[in-house]
Formats: structure tokens, sequence, C-alpha cells
């Protein structure tokens, strides 16, 4: 690569906007075969060098656009993390776990990169290798955190485009060391900071969701609890009748203390996670009660000096000679609520979003299993559209830390059990259920790392297969048990 004899010129106008990384979104099973070829190809050169793409981000149609341009030996780079095709290739099924690569910005001035100053096959699109190319990128439409921020004129310059030749080396991917991967010793890059990239001699991927949960390396849970007036319907728990407002609220205060409990090593309770309550109907709170009102993370140790009120219920109690219903006192934090006149589950994501936003800044630098969400819901959500809801899944599901991606859980709920659907590997499993196939779409793709607890609610037991992370017309038994699946807290035990 030759860099430009004007290349100041461009330098110049980045630092006036103050851009100093670019992006490119990718899934995280194609990480190994970037490091292992030594950076980003154009699927067009990975065609002919017979490099295989795991997860392609972009489909036939796509590529046929590319072509029609001449645009198919270039590696497409944009000013945004929040790239509005990352979430095309997400809702047509191409890219299931995101990670966005931070570039250089230097690669632009080398020779033979081009400019778009919106999304290069677009019709209007402006395609240049100039310095007045690059002039005309709109520069306060792509500095916009979303491009739904934009008028509806300045929308398509959101996506202007860097177009790299052939090939983005390593050392362009300014935090290609970050996901656990080693990098081959003999193509150690170094970042643009000059610090050099951890490496070793050959490849040994790193699995995803693997990461230790640590005081040091922590993780996080948000409990999303639907309080809706539907959620006033009876239902049964250990044999007591009560409303799925208070069932909900009792299964979550159990899982909580779990959690807490777990955190309890000679008499200190660690700081493993952070935990996270919210309400919603028409509006959108703290669901935590007492000296934690209006709280929305708090920390374990909180958590246990900061009880709300006991109570007494009835728990199922495994003895020698058996299981026995027992009357039992368990710990309360959260209290039923189904006082709701609308079920806002929008609201609520975008609350999980903010929340996750900054807990990511704090833990950027950390190897952190990544957080998990969990939506509790009797009904269908409403004041929105499902574009939108969709839109408000993928943004929390694109989020992610170096060992995996956040792990968004929906779980509809009912007074029975009947036509229950668990974990679902196919969205077929769901039949003819409609408002199922929604959940299913802004689910999560789970790891194989839980298959072995899928396995206990499940007749299937195929290790190999990935189940997505929802339910539907689950009752309260089978609640108790996907509560417990999706917190799971390997934690290291020497740390």
């Amino acid at each position: 690569m030759s860099r430009r004899s004007n290349w100041k010129e461009f330098q110049d106008i980045l630092d006036d906007y103050g851009i100093d990384t670019l992006y490119h979104f990718t899934d995280r099973d194609n990480l190994e075969s970037i490091i292992q070829n030594g950076g980003l190809y154009s699927w067009g050169d990975c065609k002919e060098k017979g490099i295989k793409i795991p997860k392609p981000g972009g489909g036939d149609i796509s590529r046929n656009l590319d072509t029609r341009g001449g645009l198919q030996r270039y590696v497409r780079v944009s000013f945004t993390e929040q790239h509005p095709m990352m979430y095309v290739a997400m809702n047509e099924g191409r890219i299931s776990n995101p990670v966005i690569l931070e570039i250089d910005p230097t690669i632009l001035y080398e020779e033979g990169t081009k400019f778009s100053n919106m999304n290069a096959t677009r019709n209007g699109a402006h395609v240049g290798g100039t310095l007045a190319d690059f002039k005309r990128i709109h520069f306060d439409a792509v500095k916009a955190r979303q491009h739904f921020d934009l008028d509806d004129d300045e929308r398509p310059y959101f996506q202007a485009e860097i177009l790299v030749k052939n090939f983005i080396p390593l050392k362009y991917i300014k935090n290609i060391g970050n996901f656990g991967i080693p990098i081959p010793a003999q193509r150690a890059p170094k970042t643009i900071t000059g610090s050099p990239i951890s490496v070793q001699s050959s490849i040994q991927a790193k699995d995803a969701y693997t990461a230790q949960i640590t005081r040091n390396t922590p993780t996080a849970f948000i409990f999303l609890i639907d309080q809706s007036v539907s959620m006033s319907r009876m239902t049964t728990l250990n044999g007591e009748e009560m409303t799925l407002a208070e069932a909900v609220a009792r299964i979550v205060n159990n899982q909580i203390n779990e959690l807490v409990l777990r955190c309890i090593k000679t008499n200190e309770v660690r700081h493993y996670y952070d935990i996270a309550v919210i309400g919603y109907s028409h509006k959108v709170y703290s669901g935590w009660n007492g000296a934690l009102s209006g709280r929305f993370f708090v920390s374990p140790e909180e958590i246990k000096n900061n009880p709300f009120k006991r109570i007494v219920t009835r728990e199922e109690v495994r003895t020698r000679k058996g299981t026995s219903v027992k009357e039992v006192e368990k710990v309360q934090w959260i209290e039923a609520r189904c006082d709701g006149n609308w079920t806002h589950m929008h609201e609520a994501f975008e609350k999980a979003k903010d929340l996750l936003a900054d807990w990511m800044i704090d833990h950027h630098d950390k190897d952190c299993y990544p957080p998990t969400i969990i939506n509790i819901t009797d009904g269908e959500f409403n004041h929105t559209t499902v574009e939108h809801m969709q839109q408000e899944a993928n943004e929390l599901k694109s989020m992610f830390t170096n060992d995996g991606n956040v792990l968004l859980f929906n779980i509809h709920i009912v007074p029975g059990k009947d036509n229950r659907v668990v974990f679902p590997i196919v969205k077929t499993e769901l039949g003819n259920n409609r408002y199922g196939g929604i959940l299913y779409d802004l689910s999560s793709l789970l790891p194989l790392r839980y298959n072995q607890d899928i396995a206990r609610v499940r007749d299937d037991n195929d290790p190999n297969v990935r189940h997505t992370a929802m339910a539907v017309n689950a009752d309260m038994s089978t609640l108790i048990q996907l509560m417990d699946i999706g917190t799971p807290t390997n934690i290291s035990q020497n740390k």
C-alpha cells in the first residue's frame, strides 16, 4: 500500500470532525478466518482465493449490486457503529452475533481507496477516489448516533462509506486483539497507538461465552417484568393460587436470592455481577423496593443488606423420601404489580440498552461474560410496531463484550402450559403461533454451552444444534427452569 501525497489534507478533515475510528461489522464466527488470513478481504478476493466466509454479511442481492457497480473487490468501511445494514443482516439471519471492528482511519490515506457519500450501491451515490470526493461526505450526518436521529432527506448520507481496495491488513484493525483469538507471530501487528498486540505462534481460537465470572471480570443480569393489568390473571405456584404478577415476583425474588448466595464466599459478598430489575406497563421504572427503590443496577452486597420484606410461602423441598411441599420463609426485594394499562415493552428494551451502554464503557477492557437480559411477559406489546421492536432487540443483541454478545431471553407466560414451546431450534416449531414467531425473531441465538441445561426442559438432546432464547405459553414451573438456565454463573472459585 502506498500513501497519497496529499494525505495531510484528509487528516485535517478527520481532525476537524473528531473522527479517529472507522467501523466494519461482521459476525463473531468470522473472526478466526480474518485473523488466519491476515486481515479483511473483499468478498470478491475471498472468492478468488478460496477463503470461506462462515457468515457473510452481504446477501445475493447485495453482491449483485456490488458486481454491477464494480465494487466486489472493495472492503466497505463506515463512520458509524450503528450501521442499518448490520440490522438488515441480523433480520435476514445472515449474522447472529455481530461484532464491530474498529478500523484505523489512516487506511483512507492509501492510494486506491475510494469514498462514497452514501451506500455505494444506492442510486445517486457519488463514488470517487479524490479529496473532492471525500469532501462530498456529509460529515455532520455520519456523526449522528443512528440514522433515526436524522431528517428523512439526510438519512441516506448516514451510510457514507470508505471503500478499501482488496484488503485491510490486521495492523489497521485496532481492536482485533480484544476477542481472545491469538494473532499469528508472523503477522504480529501494532495498534494505531504503537502498542503491540499479544501474539502466539499459531491460531488457537478462544470460544465465545467461556469467560469466568469473577470480581475482576463480572457480568450483569437485567430482569424485565411485564406489570400490565393482564398479569392479574390467576395461576398456581407450588399448589398455591395467586396472580401471574405474584407468581412472577416470587420466582424472580428467588432467583435474585440464589444469585446473591452464589456470591457469598467466607462471609464476604463478592461483586461477581450487577443486577437490575425493570418493571414496565404504560411506563418504565425500577422494580426494586425499600432502600433500593429507584435504583437500577445494584451489587449483590447491596441486595443482601437491603431486603424489602420477608414472606412465608410454599415451596417444593427435596428430602430423602422424595419431594414435598413445605412452608418456608423467603426474602423479597420486588413486589407484584399488575396496575398498568399498556405493555410498553419497547421502552423497557430502551432502558436496558441505556443501562448496558454505561456498563459496557466501564468494562470495555475486560474479558467479561456478556450481560443477560430476561424479559417476562404474558401478552403482546403495544403502542409500537414489530419493526420498532425488532430494531430495539437488534441493538441490544449487537452489544458485546470481548467474550460474546448480549443475550436476550424472551419468555411468554400463561396460567397453564398448553402448546408450550421452549428454546426452539427452528422457527417452524412454533407452528401458527404468530406472537411466538415475533418473540423468536427478537431473541438471541444461544451458544452451545447452554445445551446440556436446555435438554432438561426439552425432549431432544442434540449437543450440536443451537437454540433460540425464548419460550411461549410457559407455565410457572417452566418459568422457574428457564430462569435458572438463563442465569449461569460459572464462577472461578480461585479468583
